[in-house]
């Protein structure tokens, strides 16, 4: 079949709560966007699952709907690259779904990233001091993999013994698609100890843990691979379900943000001086060098796991987007702001920015929170503190619900997750960065004050990408490359990525954010002294 004079490749972005896809031209531009929610069950509190088959039917109606706005032919697509949170989906034989959840639903078969159900698993393991520890900052999360295979063996024996392969979600996507079981060099390396600079799983790792049956089994993975090289077309089942051909070439996928990552630095001649920020219901900073550096608290160093060649340097927020929301949500005069939103039109940020604005009058809107100061900790701190057991925190509420006082307490809380990527930098800089620019994506870029507060709390300038949808973009790019179009993703990065608007710092209020970013820090190390004082009982 002859190739379509103007091809088009597709970046599928799976995150927490829906599936989204983006048909793209080859000079990045963005032709036609679709999603679909996404359905999650949280049985416990710290508890998160999802479905593969829930997930697959979202993505293949994602796909349609952005093909329909494009106006696309199937033939005319010629790749397609999948990213996805670093949730872990599990098949057994037949590739049929296994439960993870004490339900014994064998259609809840994914442990969602954010499920902290580990937790006593990543304390021991991190205990071990194993070397493989030295590149995820010195300490595993819950987050990761490992611990949550060893909380499968001892809680969920049966899935645990009759499972054929335990995915990240991105391989499984790739798999799915193709029915060719590699594995990507990015998620392998990030979330399950993969030695990307050793080509190699350590099985002394493994087996002191008690998980090197996984090995044995190759349930894990036995061939891995960079991000963006071809694994295959796509099966005649998997075009039809979503809608595209068997040309369309299938690209080794990788993790949502650092997706976001290579959509977002092709805009910058200054790679390694660079932040890319990816935000959502959690946030991510990426950060890449020549060589290893080996920050304490934050995860990395990971070799090629986002730019091959380069080392990646891996920051993160459990929760930001997600918190921010809460923060809003759980207070008595939320019904009231939505109302006023229905009924003076535009979203509940715009009002409640409206509101902010008015509270300050001419002075800075970061003035408005002088007297409250909130520790972002309410799902742990990821890094640099590296301690799940930590919880967020709320200094200075006085007794009033009034939307005044919920006003303040969202540019605190605001105020507050820039802090956390303060703290991130911080560390950073300290082991050999010099960050100078932050390329944000995500979310929050579309709130004006989420901008200007992370600017100001930060001192940096904020560059935004021309194609806000970064982290679809990030999967075109790996379309492009592993359907040809492009020979590596640095060359899709650059053909495909470019900059838009920056948002300055305002050194007017630096001061004031260094001062409550002291506290911010001083917050954390009262609440561990607390924690340490009650630990007894």
């Amino acid at each position: 079949m002859d190739s379509p004079t103007h091809p088009l490749v597709i970046g599928v972005d799976v995150g927490t709560g829906s599936a989204r896809a983006g048909v793209f031209d080859l000079q990045g531009r963005r032709r036609g966007i679709g999603t679909c929610a996404i359905r999650m069950w949280k049985p416990h509190p710290d508890w998160a699952e999802q479905s593969t088959e829930d997930i697959w039917t979202a993505i293949g109606t994602a796909v349609r709907g952005a093909m329909s706005q494009a106006g696309a032919a199937a033939a005319d697509v010629v790749g397609i690259g999948f990213d996805a949170t670093c949730s872990m989906a599990v098949l057994g034989a037949n590739d049929q779904p296994l439960a993870v959840s004490a339900s014994g639903e064998p259609g809840r078969n994914v442990i969602v990233w954010m499920d902290q159900r580990a937790v006593a698993e990543t304390a021991e393991i991190n205990s071990g001091g194993y070397d493989v520890l030295k590149y995820v900052g010195g300490r595993l999360s819950p987050e990761m993999q490992t611990p949550k295979l060893l909380w499968l063996k001892r809680h969920l024996p049966q899935t645990y013994n009759a499972a054929t392969g335990f995915f990240d979600l991105a391989d499984y996507l790739t798999y799915r698609c193709t029915g060719d079981d590699t594995r990507s060099l990015c998620t392998t390396v990030c979330k399950w100890t993969y030695l990307g600079q050793e080509g190699r799983w350590d099985e002394n790792y493994f087996k002191a843990i008690g998980l090197d049956d996984l090995l044995a089994r190759g349930a894990i993975g036995t061939r891995v691979r960079p991000m963006g090289e071809k694994i295959g077309p796509l099966t005649a089942a998997a075009a039809a379900d979503l809608g595209l051909s068997t040309n369309c070439q299938v690209a080794v996928g990788m993790i949502d943000a650092h997706a976001g990552g290579v959509g977002v630095l092709g805009a910058t001649d200054s790679l390694r001086t660079s932040l890319a920020l990816i935000g959502g219901t959690s946030s991510c900073h990426m950060a890449v060098s020549d060589g290893p550096r080996f920050v304490p608290g934050v995860w990395g160093p990971y070799y090629s796991a986002m730019i091959p060649g380069l080392w990646l340097t891996e920051g993160g927020q459990s929760a930001t987007g997600v918190l921010i929301d809460f923060v809003l949500q759980s207070h008595a005069r939320y019904a009231d702001l939505k109302a006023e939103a229905a009924e003076q039109g535009g979203s509940v940020y715009e009002r409640i920015n409206a509101r902010a604005q008015a509270l300050a009058g001419l002075k800075n809107v970061a003035l408005i929170s002088k007297d409250l100061h909130v520790l972002d900790h309410f799902l742990g701190n990821r890094s640099p503190m590296a301690d799940p057991q930590s919880r967020g925190s709320i200094d200075g509420l006085p007794l009033d619900d009034s939307l005044d006082s919920l006003t303040r307490l969202y540019v605190a809380t605001v105020q507050a997750v820039a802090y956390g990527t303060r703290a991130i930098i911080d560390a950073m800089n300290a082991s050999g960065y010099a960050i100078d620019r932050i390329f944000a994506v995500g979310g929050g870029t579309k709130n004006p004050l989420w901008l200007q507060q992370h600017a100001d709390a930060l001192g940096l300038p904020i560059h935004l990408p021309e194609e806000p949808e970064s982290v679809l973009l990030g999967s075109a790019i790996l379309a492009a490359a592993g359907s040809g179009q492009v020979d590596s993703i640095e060359a899709g990065m650059q053909a495909m990525g470019r900059s838009g608007a920056v948002v300055p710092p305002d050194i007017s209020v630096a001061k004031y954010h260094a001062a409550k970013y002291a506290i911010y820090r001083e917050m954390y190390e009262q609440q561990k002294g607390r924690r340490e004082r009650m630990a007894a009982f």
